[in-house]
């Protein structure tokens, strides 16, 4: 199973496919390269099924019009740590 990626890599992740909107009118367009790419990271970062999954998610979220919202990376990030559960300490 691959280490689970940092919160701080996952945020900029999401905020790098929030920044397409900067320039009105060409967002939608700079979606259409960033959705692979995106896509493609994303399954590096997490790999396995979940990474696949995810990376294909992410990809047509991004090529979606108005769901550029959505903070793909960030939430299987959440789910991830929801899944692998606590970290259990050793008892004192």
């Amino acid at each position: 199973m691959n280490k689970r990626p940092s919160l701080i890599l996952c945020v900029l992740m999401d905020l790098l496919g929030y920044l397409t909107y900067a320039v009105p009118v060409l967002g939608e367009f700079a979606d259409l390269v960033w959705a692979p790419v995106s896509g493609a990271i994303f399954f590096a970062v997490f790999g396995g099924w979940r990474g696949a999954a995810g990376g294909i998610f992410n990809f047509l979220e991004e090529l979606m019009p108005g769901t550029d919202f959505i903070p793909s990376f960030t939430l299987m990030w959440l789910i991830q740590g929801k899944i692998k559960g606590p970290v259990e300490t050793s008892p004192e």
